[in-house]
C-alpha cells in the first residue's frame, strides 16, 4: 500500500512572500508531474478492459461502449463536489489550521460516502429499467454484458467517490505523489485481475466482462483504501487520525463552504458533460466513418487535455494554499506560471498534430479511411492547445479560490453560445463535415481562454471566501 509522499514546501515561510519565476515554477512542476501521471493512470483502468476485452469477442467489447461511459459520467460528475475540499482543505492548510483543514476533509469524505451509497443504488435500479430503452439497437448480448459490467462496478462507487475527495485532500495539502502511487498500484491489480479473470489464466473461471468489473471494481478498491490510509497517518499532513464523527458531520460553517462552494462546480460538470453529449450526437448525424475519425482525433487531443488538467491541479492547489496564508501575490504568479508552462507543453505536443496528422491516427485506427476523415480537424485541433491549456489552468485556478460561480458562467456560454452553435453552423449548413465540428471545439476554447483571462486580470477572485 503507497504510503503518503512528502507535500510541498510552500507554506514555509520564507517562500510564502517568495514570487521569483525559478521559484514558482519549481513548485508547480513539483506537483504538476505527478498530477499528470495520476490523471493519465484513472483514465488507464478503463483503457485497459477495453484491452483486454478486445481480445476476447465484439459484443463484449461493444458493451464496454456503453458501461464504461456510464460509470465513467457518473463518476465525473458527482466527484465534482471534491471541488470543495480543494478549495476550503487548502484554504486552512495554508493557513496553518490543519485541524481546520482535517475536519474539512472529515466533513468531505462523509459526504462523498453518502452521496456515492445514494448514487449506486439509484444507478443499479435505474439501469435495468432504462438502458435497454436508452439504447434500443444495442443488441441482447451487449445489454446482458453491460448489466454484467454494471452489476460489479456500480456498488463500488461510493468508494469512487472517496477516492477522488481524498486524492483532492492530499492535493490541497501539496501532495500530489501519493495519488499517483496508488493509482500505479491499482492499474497494476487491474490489469492483472482483468488477464487472470477475463481469459481464465492459472485454473481461474473464465469470466469474460465479469472478469474485467471485479478488476475495476478491484481497483477502485484499493484506491479509495490507499489514500484514506495515508490521510490516517500518524505524520499525515491533514491529519484524520483522532477526528471523530461527530467533529466531522457537525462543523456546520465548514460543511456550509464545502457545499456553497461544489454546487456551482457540480453544475459545472453537468453542463459541459450535457454539452459533450449534445457535441456527439452531432458527430453522430455526420455517419459512422465520422463517428471512427472522431474517436480517434478525441484519443490523440487526449495527451493534451489531461496534461493541462496535471498543471491546472498544480494551479488549484498552490492557489488555494497562497490565498490561505494571507498571500494573493504569490496565488496570481503560481496560476499565471502553470498557465505558461501548460500552453508551452501543449504547444510543442500541438507541432506534431501538424506536422504527422496521419501519423498519429494511424496509432488509434489502421482504417486509412478514419485517418484521412480524421486528419484535417487533428490539424484544426493544434489550433486550439495553447487556448485549451491556459483556459483549463485558470479554469482550475479560480476553482481553487472557489470562484465556482465565475467558472460555471464562462462554461455556460462557451458551451451552448459557441461551441454547438458554431460546430452545427460550419457542419450541417457550411457543409464542412467533421471539420466543422471541430471549428466550434476550437473556437469555444479560446473564448474561455480570453473569459478565463479576463476574469484572471480583474482578480476578484483573490477576495472569494473558501
Amino acid at each position: 500500500m503507497p504510503t503518503a509522499a512528502a507535500p510541498s514546501s510552500l507554506l514555509d515561510p520564507t517562500k510564502v512572500g517568495d514570487t521569483r519565476a525559478a521559484s514558482v515554477a519549481l513548485d508547480v512542476w513539483r506537483l504538476a508531474w505527478p498530477a499528470i501521471g495520476h490523471m493519465f493512470l484513472l483514465t488507464a483502468v478503463f483503457a485497459v478492459d477495453r484491452l483486454v476485452l478486445g481480445r476476447t469477442d465484439t459484443t463484449a467489447l461493444a458493451s464496454l461502449q456503453i458501461s464504461t461511459v456510464l460509470v465513467w459520467t457518473i463518476t465525473s460528475i458527482f466527484t465534482a463536489f471534491s471541488t470543495g475540499t480543494l478549495a476550503v482543505a487548502g484554504r486552512a492548510y495554508g493557513a496553518g489550521d490543519r485541524r481546520a483543514a482535517a475536519r474539512a476533509v472529515g466533513a468531505s469524505l462523509l459526504l462523498a460516502l453518502g452521496l456515492g451509497a445514494v448514487v449506486s443504488v439509484v444507478t443499479l435500479l435505474a439501469s435495468s429499467l432504462l438502458i435497454e430503452r436508452v439504447f434500443p439497437h444495442a443488441g441482447v448480448d451487449v445489454l446482458r454484458d453491460v448489466q454484467r459490467y454494471l452489476i460489479v462496478v456500480v456498488p463500488v462507487l461510493p468508494l469512487a467517490f472517496v477516492e477522488a475527495t481524498a486524492a483532492a485532500a492530499l492535493q490541497a495539502a501539496g501532495d500530489t505523489r501519493t495519488p499517483l502511487l496508488a493509482a500505479a498500484a491499482s492499474n497494476l491489480l487491474n490489469l492483472t485481475l482483468s488477464c487472470v479473470l477475463v481469459f481464465g489464466l492459472f485454473g481461474a473461471p473464465t469470466l469474460g466482462v465479469r472478469g474485467a468489473a471485479i478488476g475495476a471494481a478491484a481497483a477502485i478498491v484499493l484506491q479509495a483504501f490507499s489514500l484514506v490510509a495515508a490521510l490516517l497517518q500518524k505524520d499525515a499532513s491533514i491529519p484524520l487520525r483522532g477526528l471523530g464523527f461527530r467533529e466531522a458531520c457537525c462543523d456546520r460553517a465548514i460543511i456550509g463552504r464545502l457545499v456553497r462552494i461544489s454546487i456551482p462546480a457540480f453544475a459545472d460538470k453537468i453542463v459541459y458533460a450535457g454539452g459533450y453529449l449534445a457535441f456527439v450526437v452531432l458527430v453522430a448525424w455526420l455517419g459512422p466513418l465520422a463517428m471512427a475519425a472522431n474517436q480517434a482525433v478525441v484519443s490523440v487531443e487526449a495527451i493534451c487535455f489531461l496534461s493541462a488538467e496535471g498543471f491546472g491541479i498544480a494551479a488549484g492547489a498552490l492557489a488555494a494554499q497562497s490565498l490561505g496564508a494571507g498571500a494573493p501575490d504569490r496565488a496570481e504568479q503560481t496560476s499565471r506560471v502553470a498557465a505558461s508552462m501548460a500552453v508551452a507543453f501543449l504547444s510543442l505536443i500541438a507541432i506534431t498534430f501538424v506536422l504527422a496528422p496521419r501519423s498519429l491516427l494511424d496509432v488509434f485506427s489502421p482504417d486509412g479511411a478514419v485517418v484521412e476523415a480524421g486528419a484535417s480537424s487533428l490539424i484544426l485541433a493544434a489550433a486550439a492547445q495553447p487556448f485549451m491549456a491556459y483556459a483549463i489552468v485558470m479554469r482550475m485556478a479560480l476553482r481553487g479560490a472557489g470562484a465556482t460561480g465565475s467558472v460555471l458562467a464562462v462554461t455556460l456560454a462557451g458551451t451552448f453560445l459557441v461551441r454547438l452553435p458554431v460546430a452545427y453552423l460550419a457542419s450541417f449548413v457550411w457543409g464542412w463535415g467533421l471539420t466543422g465540428i471541430w471549428l466550434g471545439s476550437t473556437l469555444d476554447w479560446i473564448v474561455q481562454a480570453l473569459a478565463f483571462g479576463s476574469l484572471f486580470h480583474v482578480g476578484r477572485w483573490k477576495t472569494s471566501t473558501a
